[in-house]
């Protein structure tokens, strides 16, 4: 098993990173819809195999699976690096949301209790919050460590910007930098690349690649002219009466998107692959990379999402999927 340490820190975790949006019942975004003994089964087959990171969030299914998550990794806790997330709405008042100092104090507690830990290994901030001062977020989130209920501190979709003016206000106030940078990367999403990573790296954060399949477009399940198939995420996203959850699931079912997912599924036939483990192996090997973020229903999901943990790409097969995705 092959672990990497999470940006400028000591930290060590395994290149695949276990998320868990789907643990719990159906929900908004296309999220859920994995039940509780079948998430058991995912996460104790995944730590049993040697892998450590385990991802989750206030917000995904409503707590739900932040409470599975904490009981399926009774006995485990301590072999794991667990991290969560705080932004999301968790009721309708102004302060239930945010990255202000009262919610996060809230949402943290609250996290604790659902995951039946008294601390996380990586509280990650989930999007940046323009209401908020930053030096007030990033003082907060260093008393969190300070009281020993954090480990070490993160975001996602920050922007290389919002990343910067992040780590120089914990440098002025003296505070816990983030380590851990989540931001959407896959064959068919690489603006990342231009600056998100690059300036990651430069200030000490490891890159979590999430959404590497490309919403399941990668894995060959959909087909020109087809509908998605109404159990797949993409069928739920399409579905959905939010017309943002819509045109979520609708940047990935492109002409483009599924021009790319042949050229997957071209590389696949001729190494005898999966295509998902193919679209995994080549964003595993992506600088700026430290873990990919998969989020299997099932236990059969996961064992072939685990095989991109072990493929190594060929060098030709590397440049015909940089080409086949190129956004030049």
């Amino acid at each position: 098993m092959t672990y990497t340490p999470l940006g400028r820190s000591g930290l060590k975790v395994s290149r695949a990173c276990l998320g868990t949006m789907n643990f719990g019942p159906p929900g908004g975004a296309g999220v859920g819809s994995c039940d509780e003994a079948e998430a058991r089964r995912i996460v104790h087959a995944f730590t049993d195999a040697g892998h450590n990171f385990v991802d989750t969030a206030d917000g995904y299914t409503g707590g739900h699976s932040e409470e599975i998550l904490g009981r399926a990794l009774k006995g485990r806790r301590d072999s794991v690096v667990l991290a969560t997330k705080a932004f999301l709405p968790q009721g309708p008042g102004p302060n239930d949301r945010g990255l202000s100092r009262v919610h996060l104090t809230r949402a943290l507690d609250a996290s604790l209790r659902r995951l039946g830990t008294d601390h996380v290994d990586l509280y990650q901030c989930h999007q940046w919050d323009p209401d908020t001062p930053l030096d007030e977020t990033m003082a907060t989130l260093d008393g969190f460590v300070r009281a020993g209920k954090v480990r070490h501190l993160g975001c996602s979709n920050f922007t290389a910007a919002q990343i910067v003016e992040a780590q120089w206000s914990a440098a002025r106030g003296g505070g816990t930098p983030f380590t851990g940078l989540q931001t959407q990367y896959s064959l068919l999403a690489r603006s990342a690349e231009a600056e998100i990573l690059p300036t990651a790296t430069r200030h000490g954060l490891g890159g979590l690649a999430w959404s590497p399949l490309g919403g399941g477009v990668l894995t060959g399940r959909y087909r020109r002219g087809d509908a998605p198939p109404a159990d797949s995420r993409l069928g739920r996203l399409l579905a959905s009466p939010s017309p943002r959850a819509r045109a979520w699931g609708g940047q990935f079912l492109t002409e483009r998107g599924l021009e790319i997912a042949d050229a997957v599924a071209e590389v696949a036939a001729g190494l005898g692959a999966a295509p998902a483990a193919v679209a995994l192996a080549w964003v595993r090997e992506r600088a700026g990379v430290a873990s990919v973020v998969i989020g299997p229903r099932t236990l059969a999901q996961l064992t072939e999402n685990l095989a991109g943990f072990t493929l190594d790409l060929p060098a030709d097969a590397r440049a015909l999927l940089d080409a086949a995705s190129s956004e030049d």
